[in-house]
């Protein structure tokens, strides 16, 4: 009898499970189909986040759950070189007259390095990140603080207040941090308080932008606070191309 096609996703993650790993020529052998058939299963199954497709065959779905953050000064010794091409990036997309939102973060830090001086010199700024506002004052930019607790481990802004002040805002644009990017989970970051003020502010973009170097991908944190399609990545490399199927991918790595 010839086996439907969700009694074949079902075989080929049980399999899975099982082994963690299996070539298209050991799954087409035991579930008794041809390999044309069990590599266009393998896409589907990749593609709804089930599995991790790799070249002949396919793997556990690839996705790190982690519920712990690092702190600020850990992170700042983190991939400092993709996060300088990122924040170059990001910060040449920024024009005279935008009222911006940064996020607080290291990489959205970092943009502040690479901003271009003549234009930050007529754009407004508003940051829940207290390094963030430091850095942009001492330049003499325009800069506001939302209310709110002071998140430590973070130096952010959260919480009921700083969620309030954002409501008023209206951005052109938004630049955000992200601890884990999954095609499942979205952009998502360990803390409920701190999701909530990212939501908030990207609710208030014209056009956001997360930047996230390559590591970030297929992580996912305790808390979604927007799904792939709500802002644009920015990135060194990406690490697998069905992000491209979900969202615009900006590549700024040095082979690009």
């Amino acid at each position: 009898m010839k086996m439907l096609t969700e009694e074949r996703y079902s075989a080929i993650l049980h399999t899975l499970n099982e082994k963690k790993a299996a070539t298209v020529s050991q799954l087409a052998a035991k579930l008794q189909v041809s390999e044309s058939t069990i590599r266009r299963d393998l896409i589907a199954l990749d593609n709804a986040g089930k599995l991790c497709k790799v070249h002949g065959g396919a793997t556990l779905n690839g996705n790190l759950y982690i519920t712990q953050e690092d702190d600020v000064p850990t992170k700042q010794d983190q991939h400092n070189s993709e996060k300088d091409l990122i924040a170059s990036h990001a910060a040449s997309l920024i024009e005279p007259g935008d009222f911006i939102f940064i996020d607080a973060g290291t990489t959205t830090f970092k943009l502040i390095d690479y901003l271009p001086q003549q234009a930050a010199a007529n754009v407004t700024f508003v940051t829940n990140g207290i390094q963030h506002a430091a850095k942009l004052a001492a330049m003499g930019l325009k800069v506001y603080l939302p209310g709110g607790r002071l998140k430590p481990v973070t130096q952010a802004l959260v919480g009921t207040e700083a969620i309030r002040s954002l409501s008023c805002y209206n951005f052109t644009k938004g630049f955000f941090g992200a601890n884990g990017i999954s095609s499942t989970a979205g952009f998502s970051t360990p803390d409920f308080s701190e999701s909530n003020v990212k939501s908030e502010a990207m609710r208030r973009c014209r056009s956001c932008f997360v930047l996230a170097d390559s590591s970030k991908f297929k992580r996912i944190f305790p808390i979604t606070f927007a799904q792939l399609p709500d802002a644009a990545i920015i990135t060194d490399v990406l690490p697998d191309s069905k992000y491209k199927q979900l969202t615009t991918i900006i590549e700024v790595g040095e082979e690009k």
